[in-house]
């Protein structure tokens, strides 16, 4: 009796010609994310397995990898009743429950007992060596057995995974990330739909502080937790940000702002041959922010831009930040880009007109290029060695 862990892939089932493209992938990544462990991968089109010496700490890593719907710790027998029959009495031993429940997926049609008479047989068994009973509505314990080619699987406990598309199968886009809640868990997100992260951070110093830059840098290597390959690239933003103060008006300031980091991100995904861009824009939440502004602002990039916690309010971005580990860092009192120097009355309403009038009055193309030219990426970001703060 070998004991192991079985992976459920869930949303994967449901891609047909492309499932071993997914599951490939989903492969890779339980392997990058079980690193430093001594384990060995397994898979077929509907199931995957996991032979570790640390099954705890496994399953553990597990539940932050996409593209899974569960994990199972399992035993893995020969197909061979007598055995089974042993083996499940064995396992059970070590449960303490009053009522269960037995249900067999018989995925080795070669096997000549049908899924219920198995099920019953089982059950059967179970109540001759066992003080219980049957509940097959709401049992203590659900007894699952599975009947494959390669051997018979019994498990008790399933532990749900998180989902999603296994990170990368859509390649990479560039996150707009600030040090505020909604950037990360937009990150979050686009990572559960297989879109890794590349992350672009807006730094001014001296009016943005070390502190407000390693926030950033720590928000990132905890979503990093459910990629591993997220990188950060530092815009030095101070002389574009200051010729914009010093060339617009104080209600244009965010609108004129915001066109030139999204053109900074277009110019950051051409070079690096990314996909899109992301950020947490939520519609309406602040000035720009609303339609009118996101449609003045988009305006300078023909790039897709992917918003995902647009249509989300504020308490259920707070939720998920809480439920991904983000919200106590985010709320740190560490101002950054769009927060400094911001005007009491900024437009909600933006002339695009204006804004173009605005951007004739100063050299922003060389200030731009000067940006992108001297991004740094910081690449390590493994979160045991970011406590920054």
């Amino acid at each position: 009796m070998n004991k192991m862990i079985l992976i459920k892939y869930g949303e994967l089932t449901t891609k047909k010609g492309n499932r071993s493209v997914f599951t490939k992938l989903l492969a890779n990544n339980v392997k990058a994310i079980l690193r430093g462990l001594d384990y060995k991968v397994t898979f077929d089109r509907v199931r995957m397995y996991v032979e570790c010496t640390d099954l705890d700490e496994a399953i553990n890593r597990l539940k932050n990898v996409f593209g899974i719907h569960s994990i199972v710790k399992c035993y893995k027998v020969n197909t061979d009743v007598e055995e089974i029959k042993s083996s499940l009495i064995e396992i059970l031993n070590d449960s303490s429950f009053k009522t269960f429940k037995v249900e067999t997926n018989r995925a080795d049609k070669k096997f000549e007992i049908h899924s219920m008479d198995f099920s019953r047989m089982m059950g059967g068994h179970i109540l001759k060596n066992i003080n219980c009973s049957v509940d097959v509505h709401n049992p203590d314990l659900l007894v699952q057995i599975e009947i494959r080619p390669d051997g018979t699987y019994i498990y008790t406990d399933e532990i749900a995974g998180i989902g999603g598309y296994p990170v990368g199968i859509q390649g990479t886009g560039l996150l707009m990330l600030s040090g505020g809640i909604d950037s990360p868990v937009a990150g979050y997100l686009s990572l559960k739909r297989g879109v890794d992260l590349e992350c672009l951070y807006f730094e001014s110093p001296p009016h943005t502080s070390i502190e407000a830059k390693n926030k950033v840098i720590k928000l990132a290597s905890i979503v990093n937790k459910y990629s591993g390959n997220i990188k950060v690239n530092v815009v030095p933003f101070t002389k574009l940000q200051e010729a914009i103060y010093k060339n617009v008006p104080d209600s244009y300031v965010i609108t004129i702002m915001r066109r030139m980091m999204y053109r900074i991100a277009e110019e950051v995904v051409r070079r690096k041959k990314l996909k899109v861009i992301i950020n947490g824009e939520s519609i309406g939440q602040v000035a720009s922010q609303t339609l009118t502004s996101m449609t003045v602002i988009n305006n300078v990039t023909n790039l897709p831009i992917i918003r995902p916690v647009a249509c989300l309010d504020k308490l259920e971005i707070i939720d998920i930040a809480n439920k991904i580990g983000t919200y106590e860092t985010s709320i740190l009192p560490y101002e950054d880009c769009c927060t400094i120097f911001l005007p009491k009355h900024p437009v909600i309403n933006p002339d695009l007109d204006k804004c173009i009038e605005f951007e004739s009055k100063f050299d922003y193309q060389t200030l731009l290029m000067e940006c992108v030219d001297n991004i740094e990426t910081i690449t390590s970001l493994e979160e045991e060695k970011s406590d920054l703060l």
